[in-house]
């Protein structure tokens, strides 16, 4: 194993270690700090609540670190297929570490967090990580270490910016379990927000992400993929961006729902003296 592809598996391990000190540790004592109402949830609340803590901390480290890569990494950017993905490769591997400790608290905890859908979908983001990963042969073969090279990092990349929108997804979830109405102001931003953001960074980027694939579609780059490493890329593309559009949907209904209702319960207020209490 040539010393990059050692750094980048120290890095996984790490990152699953880490994550599992986050879920054991940092997140209860840190809720206990910030949010007096986590001590009254109940053991299954709790789970739920550090595994979301810990995936909202993973959202946010990955997304930034993807960011910066679609606007500042020339050479993935000018090479979506081969390209160098030296810092895609770090950001993946941090989220392969993630993906593996929370497949383990999954099956650990599976009477409280338990989803066979979250099973799949890690399971599915692994194959398709495999592959960005290893390293590969691309056109020249050899890098200028002299090691192969992982494969697709401007798309695996660039769907990450997708973690941006889990921060809200949780926050929700916090408000809920916290007691929080509905249609109390913190929950109603936050909903309007979690639109937004699952619009942008979901929906509103297809054209974008959809245009790249076009353009290798067909080339010398493109055949040097393995058709695995195909079918994992166009195939689970097409289908996320399928459930994407039916949880934008459902996203939306419920946004507009939930202010409509609110401004319904604002105009019924009563009234004294012709004036609003």
């Amino acid at each position: 194993m040539d010393p990059f592809s050692q750094l980048i598996l120290a890095i996984s391990v790490t990152s699953f270690l880490t994550f599992q000190w986050l879920f054991h540790k940092v997140s209860p004592w840190m809720s206990t700090r910030i949010s007096p109402g986590f001590l009254g949830l109940s053991d299954k609340q709790k789970v739920e609540w550090n595994s979301r803590t810990v995936s909202t901390f993973h959202a946010l480290l990955v997304g930034i670190f993807c960011l910066h890569i679609l606007l500042f990494d020339d050479a993935v950017n000018e090479d979506p297929v081969w390209g160098d993905p030296t810092l895609v490769k770090t950001n993946v591997a941090i989220t392969t570490g993630y993906l593996i400790s929370d497949l383990l608290l999954i099956f650990y905890y599976w009477k409280a967090i338990g989803d066979k859908f979250f099973v799949i979908h890690h399971l599915a983001a692994l194959y398709a990580y495999y592959y960005v990963l290893y390293p590969w042969c691309g056109q020249d073969c050899r890098n200028n270490h002299g090691q192969g090279q992982g494969m697709l990092p401007y798309f695996a990349n660039f769907r990450l910016l997708a973690e941006f929108s889990t921060p809200c997804v949780n926050q929700r979830w916090f408000f809920e379990v916290l007691g929080y109405p509905k249609s109390s102001r913190p929950n109603m931003a936050n909903g309007v927000a979690m639109a937004v953001i699952f619009f942008m960074v979901r929906i509103a980027v297809m054209p974008v992400y959809y245009s790249r694939m076009y353009a290798v579609y067909g080339t010398e780059a493109f055949y040097l993929v393995p058709w695995g490493g195909r079918v994992a890329w166009i195939c689970s593309s097409i289908c996320l961006d399928i459930m994407n559009i039916m949880w934008m949907h459902k996203i939306a209904r419920g946004c507009y729902r939930v202010l409509r209702s609110a401004r319904r319960s604002k105009v019924a207020t009563p009234q004294e003296n012709g004036k609003t209490d």
